[in-house]
């Protein structure tokens, strides 16, 4: 279903993505790191829902439905390593820190910070670009400290 995008994502030289393809594939980062530590529960898709119907100005039904098309492109995405990558190829530098804020409120949702998603937002801030101050500032505008 999404071997088209993820085939243009994944070029050797992507062309930026137009906004509405990069809502999807932000999005779908956003579930991978839910899902890293093997519970993607309801609180995790809530707060999924929230941060795209904020971020990308969306009704709840509409951010209900970024989030089932990400959770599908998700799931056919590549390795982390080449997905992020992608991603950081096609998406400003703000938009990457945007998306690290969105992350951290991910892996804080459900109030237990566990050790694989703290590792794995560690990999894709890096692979992102995104510098580890940066990553940690976004962290501490999230967790208000």
């Amino acid at each position: 279903m999404f071997a088209d995008f993820i085939k243009r994502l994944t070029a050797p030289e992507p062309a930026p993505l137009p906004d509405e393809d990069a809502r999807l594939a932000l999005t779908a980062l956003l579930v991978r790191i839910a899902r890293s530590d093997g519970h993607y529960d309801q609180s995790e898709r809530d707060r999924i829902d929230r941060i795209a119907a904020r971020r990308f100005a969306l009704s709840p039904f509409e951010a209900a439905k970024l989030r089932a098309e990400a959770e599908a492109l998700e799931a056919e995405a590549p390795d982390t390593v080449r997905f992020t990558g992608a991603i950081k190829d096609a998406v400003a530098y703000e938009d990457r820190i945007g998306v690290i804020e969105a992350l951290w409120q991910v892996v804080l949702a459900d109030g237990v910070r566990e050790a694989e998603e703290d590792a794995l937002l560690r990999m894709v801030s890096n692979f992102l670009g995104v510098s580890d101050r940066d990553s940690a500032l976004a962290r501490q505008r999230v967790s208000g400290g």
